[in-house]
């Protein structure tokens, strides 16, 4: 019997354990590539400096109130964007040290300028990591993790730093998160519950709203569902993610 804690606490329970551990056993991570992560800098914040004691001046007399039109505002600065230029792939280096083929591959587009390229690398690391962790657990939620995108970057480190993980990504691929699906997103299948909570439900309809099956769970036991070809909407609450166990026959 799976147990009912919520999927969301063992992602969690993840983060906490490879914080106590510290390094990666990939040895994927910048320090097994010789990069070192560099303490935290940042651009220097403009403000006002020291100021300079002076003699105190005797008051001016007060003045009558400006009467020109104030001059006109000119055009806003232009707003950052939220990605910013990516430092070229051939200028991406580490502080001490070279990255392996595969983390530059990894690293390619993916760091801002100014940014250590080892801090970037860190990141995609973490989440193998944390991936690493939650298969040992419960394998159901790893991938439910990443279906749900707890793990928003997983398919793109696993690709990139921990392929041996690629076999959760493509079952992700093929999983339903807690939510509403329609149309072209439906795909006929057996499915079961990932980690469900104990207020799971669910409710499948057909055409014109027609409802085709539905049903709860409040034992937070996984629970295997159908979805048939006349499907059109299929709604799911507090089950966390649905993988896919085989195709409709």
């Amino acid at each position: 019997m799976r147990n009912p804690f919520l999927a969301g606490a063992a992602v969690v329970m993840a983060v906490a354990a490879l914080a106590a551990c510290g390094s990666s056993a990939d040895g994927n991570g910048p320090e097994a590539a010789g990069a070192q992560r560099p303490a935290a800098s940042g651009p220097s914040v403009p403000g006002p400096s020291a100021p300079t004691p002076t003699t105190p001046a005797a008051p001016a007399p007060p003045t009558a109130p400006a009467t020109e039109e104030p001059a006109a505002p000119g055009p806003p600065a232009p707003a950052a964007t939220a990605e910013g230029p990516k430092t070229p792939s051939d200028e991406i280096t580490p502080a001490t040290g070279t990255f392996t083929k595969k983390q530059k591959e990894y690293l390619e587009g993916r760091v801002p300028k100014g940014m250590d390229p080892a801090a970037v690398l860190q990141t995609g690391q973490e989440t193998c990591d944390k991936l690493r962790y939650l298969v040992k657990a419960d394998r159901d939620t790893a991938v439910g993790a990443i279906a749900t995108q707890e793990i928003p970057d997983a398919p793109a480190a696993v690709a990139g730093l921990c392929p041996q993980h690629q076999d959760l990504v493509d079952e992700a691929a093929y999983a339903y998160a807690d939510g509403t699906h329609t149309g072209k997103t439906l795909r006929p299948g057996v499915y079961r519950s990932a980690s469900p909570t104990t207020h799971c439900s669910w409710q499948i309809e057909g055409a014109g709203g027609k409802e085709l099956a539905s049903g709860t769970s409040d034992t937070g036991t996984s629970r295997k569902i159908t979805i048939p070809k006349s499907a059109r909407t299929f709604t799911s609450t507090g089950c966390y993610a649905w993988l896919a166990e085989g195709a409709e026959g």
